[in-house]
């Protein structure tokens, strides 16, 4: 079993941090990856949890969205915060989470966010505009449990 620590190559983990920060330029929305390996009790659950470490509920806007992904346990969640999901149709984030789990189902982990990611960003463009004054609230980092 691969340790989360080197479930993505150096190459894989800069292409996911640069497709965030590309996503981000494009809107005032929060972007966020974590990968671990396993948790317990339920995935939405366990991504809340981490939503809430990672302070991404305490963006200006509500508008951080975490994709949360759990490697041994195979369970992947993309949960955004109530500034979205208010002003989002209720299918938001469904076409996005079947695009990443068809690449990961054919084993493109760092691919399936890349797009998952461009995808979010797209969606996230529409409601929350880039302003010229916004700064960035969250790291664009990879954080690993």
């Amino acid at each position: 079993m691969m340790s989360t620590t080197n479930f993505f190559s150096k190459e894989q983990e800069t292409q996911i941090v640069n497709a965030i920060k590309e996503a981000e330029k494009n809107t005032s929305g929060e972007i966020r990856v974590h990968i671990e390996a396993t948790f317990k009790g339920e995935a939405m659950d366990r991504a809340i949890a981490v939503f809430n470490d990672l302070k991404m509920h305490e963006t200006e806007a509500r508008n951080g969205v975490l994709f949360y992904v759990a490697t041994q346990a195979k369970q992947f969640v993309i949960l955004g915060d109530d500034g979205i999901n208010d002003v989002v149709p209720d299918n938001f984030w469904e076409t996005t989470k079947n695009k990443v789990i068809n690449q990961f189902k054919q084993g493109q982990f760092a691919q399936g966010l890349v797009e998952g990611i461009q995808e979010a960003g797209q969606q996230l463009k529409t409601y929350f505009k880039y302003q010229s004054d916004d700064t960035n609230e969250l790291s664009d980092e990879i954080s690993k449990g």
